[in-house]
C-alpha cells in the first residue's frame, strides 16, 4: 500500500509535539517492516500546498496523527488542511460541493474526487478515556469520533475518502507512565496491523 502520514504534532507552551512524533515513527517503522510505501509530512513545518495535494492523490491511505488542543486539532494542522484542501479544488481532491444550481437543496458534500482512498486518524489527549465513557463525566458519554472529531470526519468525507477505524491515546499528561506508553505501543501496532491487513486484502 501507499501510505501518506501527516504528523500534526506541534510545539507550543508546555507541548513539544514529541508524542505525536513518536507515534508517527511507530507507524513508519511498521510500514517499513511490512513493505509498504510511505511519505510523511510534519504539518507545522513549511510546505507547498500544491505539492501536498500530490501526496493525497498518490496515497491509498492517509494517516493523520494529531494532538487535540482545546477540543480541536492544533492551528498548524488546521492551516495545513485549509491550504492543502483548497489547493485540491478541481485538482484531484474535489470538484465542487456536489450540488447543482437546478436543485441546490440536495447533494451537498458529494463533489469529492478521492473515492477509493481511505483515511485513519489517531489523537492524543490529556483527558482520560473515562471522560468519554462514564455517566456524568465531561464528554457526556460521547465518543471522540462522534463528538470532537465529527467535523474532521466530514471534511475527509467531503473529498471522497472513506474512514477506517482510528486509535485514540488518552491521559498522556497526568498518567503517562512508561508502562502505559509501552502498552499503547503494543496495542497501536496490533491495531495498525489489523486495519492494514484488511485494507491490503481489499486493494
Amino acid at each position: 500500500m501507499k501510505v501518506f502520514i501527516i504528523n500534526g504534532g506541534q510545539a507550543m507552551a508546555h507541548s513539544g509535539g514529541t508524542f505525536n512524533k513518536t507515534v508517527a515513527n511507530w507507524t513508519i517503522s511498521f510500514l517499513i517492516t511490512q513493505g509498504h510505501e510511505y511519505r510523511v509530512v510534519n504539518a507545522s513545518h513549511d510546505f507547498d500546498p500544491a505539492a501536498e495535494v500530490e501526496h493525497f492523490k498518490w496515497a491509498d491511505l492517509v494517516i493523520y496523527h494529531t494532538p487535540i488542543w482545546w477540543f480541536q486539532v492544533p492551528y498548524g494542522l488546521k492551516k495545513y488542511i485549509d491550504e492543502v484542501f483548497t489547493a485540491g479544488h478541481q485538482n484531484g481532491m474535489y470538484a465542487s460541493d456536489g450540488r447543482s444550481r437546478k436543485n441546490p437543496a440536495i447533494n451537498y458534500g458529494t463533489g469529492g474526487l478521492m473515492q477509493g482512498k481511505k483515511y485513519m486518524v489517531t489523537t492524543t489527549w490529556n483527558a482520560p478515556d473515562t471522560a468519554f465513557t462514564l455517566p456524568g463525566e465531561f464528554f457526556e458519554q460521547t465518543s471522540v469520533d462522534n463528538g470532537v472529531l465529527f467535523g474532521f470526519h466530514k471534511m475527509n468525507q467531503f473529498v471522497g475518502m472513506d474512514r477506517i477505524n482510528g486509535f485514540h491515546f488518552h491521559d498522556l499528561e497526568k498518567n503517562a507512565t512508561q508502562e502505559r506508553i509501552d502498552n499503547y505501543h503494543h496495542e497501536y501496532l496490533q491495531h495498525l496491523n489489523a486495519v492494514l491487513t484488511t485494507e491490503k486484502q481489499l486493494l
